[in-house]
């Protein structure tokens, strides 16, 4: 068995297992630092299919900023154990079957499927480079500036009115 392959599996593991233990876990911040774990092994898989902007990005971007986003909200929102409806075991019970059986058909489809066999075709142009990514994204002629800068006014206003969302009101004695 190749050395790719060995890592593959080892992440797909453990991406599976702390995506069931975000979901299982009865505490958020656990819940949070395991979707973490699951974004990083995620970044890997990335990584095993040469795409580095795109582990890099999912790393920044996931792990980063909406991570951050998730535990302050949790934080926010002051969650306790005490205060949490806990859910029947049947729910639970049923939780974990369907996790299994949609496990066990991704383990099946993945062992009967057949890989690729052959050339792929090449134009000979690198688009794993920044510079061709930045190139397509601001290049006047393909009209991608306008929706990039629009998401970046989005982000600015979400951000915001997050903040004053989050602030709180003198109370006036």
């Amino acid at each position: 068995m190749s050395t790719v392959l060995i890592i593959f599996y080892f992440l797909s593991a453990i991406t599976l297992s702390t995506a069931f233990l975000t979901i299982y876990s009865r505490n958020p911040i656990h819940s949070a630092i395991y979707l973490v774990v699951c974004f990083f092994t995620i970044a890997g898989h990335y990584l095993l299919f040469n795409a580095q902007f795109l582990a890099v990005v999912h790393v920044i971007v996931y792990a980063g900023a909406i991570m951050v986003l998730f535990l302050f909200t949790i934080m926010l929102m002051n969650l306790n154990n005490e205060d949490e409806v806990h859910k029947p075991r049947i729910t639970r019970f049923g939780a974990i079957t369907v996790f299994i059986l949609l496990s066990s058909a991704l383990v099946l489809i993945f062992m009967y499927t057949k890989p690729f066999v052959g050339e792929y075709p090449t134009t000979g142009e690198d688009f794993h480079s920044i510079k061709k990514l930045g190139t397509v994204l601001l290049d006047d002629k393909d009209g991608f500036m306008v929706p990039f800068e629009f998401a970046s006014v989005l982000l600015l206003v979400a951000m915001i009115g997050a903040v004053l969302l989050s602030k709180k009101e003198k109370t006036g004695k």
